[in-house]
C-alpha cells in the first residue's frame, strides 16, 4: 500500500494534439505554446497553406510521413482498418527511432513539464506513442480538434486541390468526408483509455478563453493568467474560420452526409464529458454503420479498382521495358567508349 506521506515522483507529461487535417490543430497548438506549453524544436515552417505556423515538431512530422507514406496510410484515410495497417507496419527500428528522439526530448525538461506534440497523423499510431512513453516514464494525454466535416473538406480543397480537375475534386470530396468520419472513430477509440479533451474549432476561434480553460481543466494543465491583453488574442480570431459548415456545392451522397452529421453531433457530446459512456457507445454503433457502408462501396467499385490496378501494372511494365532499353543503349555506349 502506498504511503501517503511519501511524495510521488513527478512524471514527464506529453500532450498529443491531433485530429483530422485542417481541423484547427495548428491553432490550438499555437495557443498552448502561448500559454507556456513546450513545443519540441525545430517546428515545421509556416507556408502559404498555414501562414501563421504549424506548431508541429519537424522531427515528428518527418517520422510519421516517412513511415506512413510507405505503408501507405493517408493523413486522413477512409479505410476502417487504416490504424491496424499502420500499427502492423511498426518495426523494432521504427520503435527505436521514436524511443531515441522522445527520450532525448524528455531529458531536456524537468519531470512535470507539459510538452505538446502536434501531428495530425498521430491517431493512426497512438498505441506506439503510448508504449514508448510508458517505457520512458511519461504520462500521455490527448487534445483532439473537432471541426464540421463540410468545413474540413472545403479547407482541404482550398489547401490541396486548387490545381486539380473538377472531376477529381468531386471524387476527393466524397473520400475526404468518409475519411473525416473514419478519423473521428479512430481518434476516439485510440484515446479512450487516457485523459483527453475535445475542442470544437468554432469554440476555439469564437471564445478561446472558455474553450481552452475547459480543455486544460480536463487535462490538468495550468493556463496561467488569461487577462486581456493576451498573446493569444492576436493569434486566434474569428477570421480564421473561413469555411462554411453547410453542404451547399459539395457533391456527396445523402447517406454519407447523414452519417457524417450524426457522427459530428455525437462527437460534440465528448466536449464537456470526454468519457461519456453513452456517447462512446453511440460512436461504436455509428462505426459499425460506417464499416458496412464502406464495404458496400468497395464491393460496388471492385471492377473499377481491378481495372485501375491492371492499368497501373501495364504502365509499370512499359516503364520497365523502357528502362531496360535505356540500360542496353548505355552499355553499348560504354562499350564503344572503351574501344
Amino acid at each position: 500500500m502506498t504511503d501517503p506521506t511519501v511524495p510521488v515522483p513527478a512524471r514527464h507529461r506529453l500532450v498529443v494534439v491531433t485530429g483530422s487535417g485542417r481541423s484547427g490543430t495548428s491553432s490550438v497548438a499555437g495557443t498552448l505554446k502561448r500559454l507556456g506549453v513546450h513545443i519540441p524544436q525545430p517546428e515545421v515552417e509556416a507556408d502559404e497553406r498555414n501562414p501563421l505556423g504549424y506548431y508541429e515538431p519537424q522531427w515528428v512530422a518527418q517520422f510519421h510521413k516517412a513511415f506512413l507514406n510507405a505503408v501507405p496510410v493517408r493523413t486522413i484515410d477512409a479505410r476502417p482498418d487504416a490504424g491496424e495497417i499502420a500499427m502492423a507496419a511498426v518495426t523494432p527500428e521504427i520503435e527505436s527511432e521514436l524511443r531515441a528522439w522522445l527520450g532525448e526530448e524528455l531529458a531536456r525538461h524537468e519531470p512535470g513539464t507539459p510538452i505538446a506534440v502536434k501531428e495530425t497523423r498521430a491517431y493512426w499510431v497512438f498505441p506506439l506513442w503510448l508504449r514508448i512513453a510508458a517505457e520512458l516514464d511519461a504520462d500521455v494525454s490527448s487534445l483532439t480538434m473537432l471541426r464540421h466535416p463540410a468545413q474540413v473538406v472545403r479547407s482541404r480543397d482550398t489547401a490541396y486541390l486548387t490545381e486539380s480537375s473538377e472531376s477529381f475534386r468531386r471524387r476527393r470530396e466524397t473520400t475526404n468526408v468518409a475519411a473525416w468520419v473514419n478519423s473521428i472513430f479512430a481518434t476516439e477509440r485510440a484515446t479512450r483509455e487516457r485523459p483527453r479533451a475535445f475542442v470544437p474549432y468554432v469554440d476555439l476561434v469564437g471564445d478561446w478563453r472558455s474553450a481552452i480553460t475547459r480543455a486544460c481543466d480536463q487535462l490538468d494543465l495550468a493556463t496561467g493568467d488569461l487577462t486581456a491583453p493576451h498573446p493569444v488574442d492576436e493569434f486566434v480570431t474569428t477570421s480564421l474560420n473561413r469555411s462554411s459548415p453547410d453542404w451547399d456545392g459539395l457533391v456527396v451522397s445523402d447517406a454519407l452526409v447523414d452519417l457524417a452529421e450524426r457522427t459530428w453531433a455525437t462527437a460534440q457530446r465528448l466536449v464537456t464529458a470526454p468519457h461519456d459512456a453513452q456517447a462512446i457507445a453511440d460512436l461504436d454503433r455509428l462505426h459499425e454503420e460506417y464499416v458496412a457502408m464502406y464495404e458496400s462501396a468497395s464491393a460496388i467499385a471492385l471492377d473499377a479498382t481491378a481495372a485501375q490496378v491492371a492499368s497501373l501494372r501495364k504502365r509499370l511494365a512499359a516503364k520497365s521495358r523502357r528502362i531496360d532499353k535505356l540500360r542496353a543503349e548505355l552499355e553499348t555506349l560504354r562499350a564503344g567508349a572503351a574501344r
